[in-house]
């Protein structure tokens, strides 16, 4: 009496499921219609210029696949058509099994959203093919993997790098500097465009006697050592650019066989007088002659006479 109102425990059978205990879907006979005349989705699609995947939502009875519900109708009638079937009995059947109504433009069924939605819920419905599923393992972000010590390691190597740049720049720029400071000395040379502008007293003065006396007294008067080194540059002969070398070559008739050879008949004593005069009277030449005549040069305007050595006026 203790267990006799607990059920009896029976144990089911499994029996091998037959043809008819499978729901037949519109889907099943459309595929199999479709088999019978040997044609593919793409086959269907190239006849009635109907996408292939809206033919496989027919078949699958997916309202997620159409943009739009105004054609759906259309769609499932001329495929069904082309199926040699009941294009009104495919409609319904289609329309009983995906949860479809024909609705006006005005109702809120023909909206798009109501596609969206049902798309939404076509997806979900399976949780294999979500992609946020909760047992997928998520995947790390990209800045999971960066730790904050290694922010400021590389911050301190940036600016470590920016202080040894600036530092090489700061010393190019104070090598390639060039900077002009002006000296108490003078320079060593000096152009002096007119040298005879301080030898005003240091130029001859002619005087002029009267015209009684015979003979003409001239009277220099020179002022300082700086005024003889005036005068001294004045008339210092020009030196030469190329000295004057006199030719000691001469015919071979005018060797004397018993200077030179083998029978040397002069003193060696004598030959080194010989040579030491020719050497003192054959002199090089490095300064030009000195010019004829007399040069008066005038710093300022001037009265002069010029006297010839027998004392005519010139």
């Amino acid at each position: 009496m203790i267990g006799w109102r607990s059920k009896p425990s029976t144990t089911e059978e499994d029996k091998p499921k037959g043809f008819d205990d499978f729901e037949l879907r519109l889907g099943d006979l459309m595929r199999g219609e479709r088999a019978t005349l040997g044609k593919s989705l793409l086959d269907v699609q190239r006849e009635l210029k109907i996408k292939a995947t809206y033919i496989a939502a027919i078949e699958n009875a997916d309202l997620s696949a159409f943009e739009t519900p105004g054609f759906v109708a259309g769609y499932v009638r001329s495929y069904a058509r082309y199926l040699a079937m009941d294009p009104e009995w495919a409609f319904e059947r289609f329309c009983a099994e995906a949860g479809y109504a024909v609705s006006h433009g005005l109702s809120a069924a023909a909206s798009p959203q109501q596609l969206v939605k049902a798309r939404a819920r076509a997806e979900n419905a399976d949780p294999l093919g979500d992609p946020n599923a909760s047992f997928i393992p998520r995947g790390e972000a990209i800045f999971a993997q960066i730790e904050p010590g290694a922010l400021g390691s590389i911050a301190v190597l940036i600016a470590l790098i920016g202080a040894i740049g600036y530092g090489g720049w700061s010393v190019l720029q104070e090598v390639q500097r060039v900077q002009l400071a002006p000296v108490d000395e003078a320079p060593t040379v000096v152009a002096e465009i007119d040298p005879l502008s301080n030898a005003g007293t240091a130029a001859p003065q002619i005087v002029a006697s009267r015209a009684a006396d015979t003979t003409t007294e001239t009277v220099a008067s020179a002022e300082g050592t700086a005024n003889d080194d005036v005068l001294d540059r004045l008339y210092r002969p020009q030196a030469l650019d190329v000295p004057v070398l006199t030719s000691r070559d001469g015919p071979i008739a005018a060797i004397n066989p018993r200077d030179t050879g083998v029978l040397p008949q002069v003193a060696e004593a004598e030959a080194v007088d010989q040579a030491i005069d020719q050497a003192v009277e054959g002199e090089v030449q490095v300064i030009a002659d000195a010019k004829e005549g007399v040069e008066v040069l005038a710093v300022r305007p001037s009265w002069v006479r010029v006297n010839a050595a027998d004392g005519t006026v010139l």
